[in-house]
């Protein structure tokens, strides 16, 4: 790229670009999303699309790797490596649930890339989900050596509190109905996030602090 058009570039277009594009992405997939709909979306048109993205492939990409960074910076985010290992297991739990009530496309955009078996899946699962769940199967490990955490499987533990935090913003809709009220709204899940690290709280504890 020239140094002329290096000048012309907007973060703010391109960020706005993004944004479009994980929200149809999100509802229509890869093969069900026009490019045409994008650029509407975002207030370009297609050549300026084209510019900052070379192809509807490419795009796609991209909006799967801004939402992965942001992943990995939000997980790891409340986790001090000082405490104790129930500790900063609550904290990666709460870093993981932040992640989720920030970001209201990453469920369908990844049941979407695990349904279609995507060479995309294979990265994701690699670079973020193996290294993360690897990091709470060793701090839950860590707990229990250090007697913090009660004995449970570190490997069906990690699955549960990853199940327990995801189900909820992927079942929203449905949750909502139940409930016959919005379960998105800010008050209704910052009570759901304190719910859940109740519930690990407990649940991680060992007897002894349980009969005290």
């Amino acid at each position: 790229m020239t140094r002329g058009r290096k000048k012309q570039e907007n973060p703010e277009t391109a960020a706005r670009i993004l944004n479009a594009a994980e929200n149809h992405f999100a509802a229509r997939g890869l093969a069900g999303t026009r490019t045409e709909q994008i650029a509407a979306a975002a207030r370009v048109n297609k050549a300026m699309l084209f510019y900052y993205f070379k192809n509807k492939r490419q795009l796609h990409r991209a909006v799967l790797e801004n939402l992965f960074r942001q992943f990995r910076s939000s997980v790891y985010s409340l986790r001090k490596k000082g405490d104790l290992p129930r500790k900063q297991l609550l904290d990666l739990a709460a870093g993981y649930f932040d992640f989720l009530a920030a970001h209201p496309n990453y469920p369908r955009l990844v049941q979407r890339e695990a349904m279609e078996g995507a060479e995309n899946f294979k990265w994701i699962v690699g670079e973020y989900f193996a290294p993360f769940h690897a990091e709470v199967i060793r701090t839950i490990s860590s707990g229990i050596a250090a007697r913090n955490i009660r004995k449970v499987d570190p490997e069906q533990t990690a699955f549960s509190i990853s199940g327990m935090t995801m189900s909820y913003f992927a079942a929203a809709r449905i949750l909502s109905r139940m409930a016959k009220r919005d379960l998105l709204i800010p008050k209704a899940v910052a009570e759901r996030r304190a719910a859940l690290l109740e519930f690990l709280e407990h649940a991680l504890m060992p007897q002894a602090e349980l009969a005290r």
